[in-house]
């Protein structure tokens, strides 16, 4: 029988020679039972593929989020329970082993019914991640049992027997060198006889807390777990058949990309190609192992590659779009012929933990744009009134939101002639707030108003792909 992947050279199946493939199926991919369905059928058409890591199914985590807010009353709190607890009946229902999956089901949905009422006495965190984390065993269970009732054996394994991580509850940092132990000695030996079905997102801390690995941490897990287990590849089945040169919505012209570089997947996922998260990459290139991503609802489409090597390395590979952007402007007098100033300054981000992404200079100003994770849509949950104050101890501040980033990807950026003055003509009737070139090859950023940022993307995309 011949072993068959997804190939990005033609987007047909071919013959494939991988020995251990990791299959990460996203929301909409595990949505219900016909989606099910699909993601179980690409899981074997490849015997290379062992172990699948699924999201909640769409929507869940929306609702789990719902739960975990301040002013539910209980009366909301029961409709969000019966509305998590249909999605999983919908797809119950079509299975044979209804009794069984069924009873496993109950379980969580009584524990997400415990800890939301836990939630009204005790707003901890830890609950919190206990409560999100229940998508995710939900989804899996059912997933397993899919596949079981095409006749291949199929096991749910609890990710958080694995995924080590410290105590930071809603963005927890996995422990490398433990959770490649755990996993060759818990996991790898059940691959041999079964396709196990496992949690994203989740992990447990070295007390056994249930903890979350923040936004985009399924796409995370499952490039964690392939590079414990030392597989050959990771496959990110989503709702789009691969990476493109653009979002599509705003460019209609946009193509897909058969296969990109681990740089220039890590400056498209860092700059907000949605499409994939930019932890994914880390392990991957930590091992290199390769990554591809697809459409679970058209998987003969083909996809994206990504890695460390290929064939093709253009100057323009994308044009990529982050908004909700932050820019941070900082003007001292004392920075002219000064010593410290920055020093200081970002000695203050950090003590607040502020990231900072781009950054401009002049003699006595400093520009900054800011990773806005987990703040509010204002940016004022990130900038703290403390942090201003302190700021503004020894420069003027001035905050501007509602800007947009535009990243354009490729390769030897900085030292290809003419590139500036091609995309300036672009930006010429629109207005920039920042430009940052230089420190990467891979990448030229500019900062525009957010109502201005689907026109940039669709005239760069015309002037440098089409």
């Amino acid at each position: 029988m011949s072993v068959i992947q997804p190939s990005a050279d033609n987007g047909q199946i071919q013959p494939s020679q991988e020995k251990l493939v990791v299959a990460k199926f996203g929301g909409t991919s595990v949505a219900d039972y016909d989606s099910m369905q699909r993601c179980a059928d690409i899981v074997l058409a490849n015997l290379n593929t062992r172990v699948v890591v699924v999201s909640a199914s769409s929507g869940v985590t929306n609702l789990l989020v719902a739960l975990t807010q301040a002013n539910v009353n209980d009366e909301r709190r029961l409709q969000l329970l019966k509305d998590i607890a249909q999605v999983q009946y919908r797809i119950i229902d079509n299975l044979q082993s209804q009794q069984e999956v069924a009873a496993t089901i109950d379980k969580v949905l009584s524990q997400m019914a415990v800890l939301s009422e836990s939630l009204l006495l005790n707003r901890s965190k830890a609950i919190m991640d206990e409560l999100l984390a229940c998508g995710e065993l939900c989804s899996s269970t059912l997933f397993s049992a899919v596949i079981r009732e095409k006749g291949v054996k199929s096991q749910a394994f609890d990710v958080r027997a694995v995924m080590l991580t410290d105590s930071h509850f809603g963005k927890a940092e996995p422990q490398i060198a433990e959770i490649a132990q755990r996993a060759q000695t818990s996991l790898k030996p059940l691959l041999a006889d079964n396709i196990i079905v496992t949690q994203g997102f989740i992990g447990a801390d070295i007390e056994g807390q249930t903890t979350t690995l923040g936004r985009g941490g399924s796409d995370y897990s499952a490039a964690l777990l392939a590079e414990a287990l030392q597989a050959n590849a990771v496959e990110i089945w989503t709702d789009v058949a691969g990476i493109y040169t653009t979002d599509p919505r705003l460019a209609p012209n946009a193509r897909p990309i058969p296969e990109i570089s681990f740089n220039e997947a890590a400056e498209m996922a860092t700059f907000g190609a949605k499409v994939l998260h930019p932890a994914t990459i880390l392990p991957a290139v930590r091992q290199q192992i390769q990554v591809f991503v697809g459409s679970s609802k058209a998987p003969e489409l083909g996809g994206t590659w990504i890695r460390h090597q290929v064939n093709e390395a253009p100057v323009f590979r994308a044009v990529a779009l982050r908004r909700d952007q932050t820019l941070l402007n900082l003007h001292s007098l004392q920075m002219l012929h000064a010593q410290g100033f920055l020093a200081e300054t970002f000695a203050t981000l950090a003590r607040h933990k502020i990231s900072v992404d781009l950054i401009t200079t002049s003699e006595v100003n400093v520009s900054l744009t800011l990773d806005k994770t987990g703040s509010d849509s204002s940016g004022h949950g990130l900038l703290s009134e403390s942090l201003l104050q302190e700021l503004s101890q020894h420069c003027r501040v001035r905050v501007e939101d509602k800007l947009a980033l535009v990243a354009i990807i490729g390769n030897q950026i900085a030292s290809t002639a003419g590139i500036c003055s091609r995309v300036f003509k672009v930006l010429e009737p629109h207005n920039v707030r920042m430009i940052c070139q230089g420190a990467s090859p891979h990448n030229l950023c500019v900062l525009v108003t957010e109502s201005e940022a689907p026109q940039v993307i669709n005239a760069l995309h015309q002037n440098l792909f089409e």
